[in-house]
């Protein structure tokens, strides 16, 4: 078992994986105040990825601050006291490099892709941004009208829509089944202070993670870091904030919610409670939902788009989190193949639920797995958002290899089992499209 930062002392630098399966080398340095600094070596490429993980997401907001998380995502782009938000971006503009930030429901991640010897100026743009943002009033003004705008975007796309209203009805009115964005009216309620105070108790040292991946020295990076956060790194403060496990199972109240809008097609989404990050039966549920939904050979693309030409796009997909997870189903198609398409996906969940898969499906459904992780980890971007996450959110870092064991380790019994739980528990039905509230029903 690898030593958890909590345990590890300020200072030191520990060596998470050697690089032996075709990772590189991935080390973790421990700054005063429980900033950590992780990093993997890529000899090779002549890019690099940095980033800076905030521990926080959107449902860790109260009522009185929801949308908070991504409120400040898009206001530390807008200045501090050594930068503009136009000398902010023109700075990695001008060595080609790409500057951008997401909020996901448990975490927010700041980054930046340059070329190696542009990753000095990266450490120091994002560093300054995280660290130093003057969240002035104009600013959080100016980019609430933003925010504003960008509801309004998911609003009329119904493709996105449908994700946060299936949350709403999967969970109900609590903050993991509230939007990311939050709403027009929590928006139009957060004051500048508020913005500000939840940068200030969230925005520690103790609660952030560095990574960094690519043609990089580990060393040199943390002198970078260290640098950039010098006034913050108190050697009497907090150690490392432990990561998101666990916690007491979150109740789910799965609904049925019908949106009518005039709208091309019916967008549907049929699910329901999933698996926990940390559940050993996740790598089983990946092969599952590979076979089932992942792929153009999986059941529900052949039998829904192949076979019978209903839709154009229908696939399910997994998310986990700290303490429950999500195992849907979408599907987009003609407002009057909606109940044929949505009876295909029933019926194609449940037979896998009752039987499992075949053998075949098994070895395609594991291929599909091992390939799409290896292939999505082909950039620098990816090998640090991996590092990234994994050290804000799991106990230790699974190197490549034994996840790609931990695929081929699984077996029909193992998928017919979780089918079995899974794919049997209460769901939660979404339609948005031109058709009548109460067609639908669970």
């Amino acid at each position: 078992m690898t030593l958890s930062a909590r345990a590890q002392e300020p200072g030191s630098t520990l060596i998470l994986h050697p690089g032996a399966d075709g990772s590189g080398v991935v080390r973790r340095t421990v700054l005063p105040g429980g900033l950590r600094v992780i990093t993997e070596e890529i000899p090779g490429v002549r890019s690099a990825a940095f980033g800076i993980w905030a521990n926080v997401g959107s449902r860790d907001e109260t009522p009185a601050d929801a949308g908070a998380s991504h409120f400040l995502e898009h206001v530390l782009f807008k200045g501090t006291p050594r930068r503009s938000a136009l000398e902010i971006s023109a700075a990695i503009d001008a060595v080609g490099g790409d500057l951008n930030a997401f909020t996901a429901k448990e975490y927010t991640c700041y980054y930046a892709r340059v070329l190696d010897a542009d990753l000095p100026l990266a450490v120091d743009v994002v560093a300054d941004m995280v660290a130093a943002s003057l969240n002035r009033p104009e600013d959080v003004d100016a980019e609430r009208g933003v925010i504003l705008e960008e509801i309004h975007m998911r609003d009329d796309d119904p493709g996105d829509l449908i994700h946060d209203e299936f949350s709403t009805a999967l969970y109900g009115d609590v903050p993991i089944g509230r939007p990311i964005l939050g709403t027009i009216d929590s928006i139009n309620a957060l004051s500048r202070d508020a913005v500000h105070a939840y940068y200030r108790r969230h925005y520690v040292p103790s609660n952030l993670v560095v990574s960094a991946a690519g043609n990089l020295d580990h060393d040199t990076v943390v002198r970078l870091v260290a640098d950039a956060f010098a006034p913050h790194l108190d050697p009497s403060g907090p150690p490392p904030a432990p990561p998101r496990l666990g916690g007491d199972p979150v109740a789910v109240s799965p609904t049925t919610v019908v949106l009518d809008k005039d709208t091309e097609q019916a967008h549907i989404v049929l699910g329901g409670a999933g698996l926990a990050r940390t559940d050993e039966r996740r790598f089983a549920l990946g092969v599952l939902n590979a076979a089932l939904g992942g792929g153009m050979s999986s059941r529900l693309f052949q039998e829904i788009r192949e076979k019978r030409g209903l839709a154009y796009s229908v696939y399910s997909y997994t998310a986990q989190y700290a303490d429950t997870g999500v195992f849907g189903v979408y599907a987009g198609c003609q407002p009057g193949k909606a109940d044929e398409v949505l009876s295909l996906c029933r019926d194609g969940v449940a037979e896998v639920a009752a039987n499992g898969l075949t053998a075949e499906e098994l070895e395609r459904g594991k291929g599909q797995a091992r390939g799409g992780m290896v292939l999505g980890l082909e950039d620098t971007g990816s090998r640090m958002s991996r590092i990234g996450k994994s050290e804000l959110v799991y106990e230790t870092l699974l190197p490549v290899d034994e996840v790609i064991a931990r695929i081929d380790a699984v077996t029909l019994d193992d998928v017919a089992a979780v089918a079995a739980d899974v794919l049997t528990r209460p769901q939660a039905l979404t339609v948005i499209g031109p058709v009548e509230d109460g067609a639908f029903t669970l």
